[in-house]
């Protein structure tokens, strides 16, 4: 899967990462400029990481960052990268604390919300944690799929593991004995892209699939509380499930204040805006917010708004507010220039991620129309039958009775 940009916020610092570096600052209205960059191609290097199991060399990783997040209060950031490695950050002041190697390039990452460890998710369906007080600690095998995995989170109070697979699958495991599964959330007719528990109501998670929906669950029991489709063109009239086609959410971001969620989809220039309605357990669509240009990410800052990065060198970001029960671009704002001239600075990792898709295009499943092919068969075969009996069958003469050969006139037969 290829990465594109991405943007993490937490408090009031705010990250943007693409290729194989990222770029720290803060949204702070103050006069504090300074920036932190780091670089993946410049990390340490894992000592066998161009050997096999086999001694044989094997492909090295690009470097580029595949997934990262900030820990609950902001204290810690990591990131995974394309060479299969864990890089740990402290953010107060920012400072990398270790690097250290995973098993299989990893799709996604999350912090317990204790921040005592990192967990990650890898292509090959496990998930592993890694010590965040002990940084050079190796990692620990936790629980694994049949499948892909796309997505992980845990719940508030750390008790349950949530994960989601390329085979529509959701799975609630217990933290402390992950072998023991709570339950299951299964609807989805595609791949579940992203889980992410509501902060605000710690009972319910949402979830957004390949098949083009959003979805809310209590996730406990596996219950399916409200499903609503997003964008893209419906399919005809009297198919058996109408869904929308090829559309994947590439992030949920979500605001506790009034409940908002915003939606932004596999590389599309648009973002939607879902409010919960808690006491009713409804998703309620508010609002579609169309750009000009391909939006990368998306991020709520509780006090400010929602951050919008989009492939836009002379506007990379774009703060939107809440006016009037309408979300609607702020200009001029003072912190927007200001972090978007840093940007604009470093846009040559940004520019490189620009190429890439989110990569959930891959995903989706292959599907064979052998029911066609075989009616048009049958169909040749019944035609070649029927015709075969023509022949061998004398043509009935005008009276109805069958036409009899002439003497010397030999009879055809099939």
């Amino acid at each position: 899967m290829a990465s594109s940009a991405g943007l993490a916020l937490c408090g009031q610092a705010l990250v943007v990462r693409g290729g194989s570096r990222f770029l720290a600052t803060t949204t702070a209205s103050s006069d504090d400029d300074s920036i932190f960059i780091y670089d993946c191609s410049t990390a340490e290097k894992k000592p066998q990481e161009n050997k096999g199991e086999d001694g044989q060399p094997v492909e090295k990783g690009s470097d580029t960052i595949l997934a990262s997040t900030f820990s609950t209060s902001g204290s810690y950031f990591a990131l995974t990268d394309d060479s299969k490695r864990l890089i740990l950050f402290r953010t107060k002041p920012w400072q990398c604390l270790s690097v250290r190697s995973v098993v299989r390039r990893c799709t996604a990452l999350t912090f317990t919300a204790s921040e005592e460890k990192v967990l990650v998710a890898d292509k090959s369906g496990d998930v592993y944690s890694f010590s965040v007080l002990e940084p050079h600690g190796g990692g620990t095998l936790e629980l694994g799929h049949l499948s892909m995995l796309l997505d992980v989170a845990v719940s508030p109070d750390d008790r349950f593991v949530l994960t989601a697979d390329r085979d529509e699958k959701i799975r609630v495991s217990w933290a402390a004995a992950p072998h023991s599964i709570e339950a299951f959330c299964l609807g989805h007719a595609e791949f579940v892209s992203r889980i992410f528990v509501v902060p605000s109501h710690p009972e319910l998670l949402l979830s957004s699939s390949g098949d083009g929906t959003l979805r809310l669950w209590e996730y406990r029991s596996g219950r399916e509380l409200h499903c609503c489709h997003v964008g893209g063109p419906q399919e005809p009239e009297g198919t058996q499930s109408p869904k929308v086609a090829r559309f994947a959410a590439s992030r949920i971001a979500y605001c506790c204040q009034e409940n908002y969620i915003a939606l932004s989809s596999d590389c599309a220039p648009v973002v939607h805006i879902f409010q919960l309605d808690a006491p009713g357990r409804q998703l309620v669509h508010r609002q579609q917010l169309s750009f000009d240009r391909r939006v990368w990410d998306v991020a709520f800052e509780e006090r400010r708004g929602l951050w919008v990065l989009q492939a836009c060198q002379e506007a990379p970001l774009v703060l939107c507010s809440l006016v009037g029960g309408q979300w609607q671009a702020v200009p001029d704002s003072d912190v927007v220039k200001r972090v978007s001239s840093h940007l604009r600075g470093n846009w040559a990792p940004l520019e490189g991620a620009a190429g890439a898709d989110g990569g959930f295009g891959s995903l989706y499943k292959a599907t064979f129309d052998n029911m066609s092919t075989y009616l048009r068969k049958k169909e040749a075969r019944l035609q070649q039958q029927l015709e075969k009996r023509r022949r061998r069958d004398p043509q009935p003469g005008p009276n109805g009775q069958a036409k009899r050969a002439k003497p010397g006139e030999a009879a055809f037969s099939a």
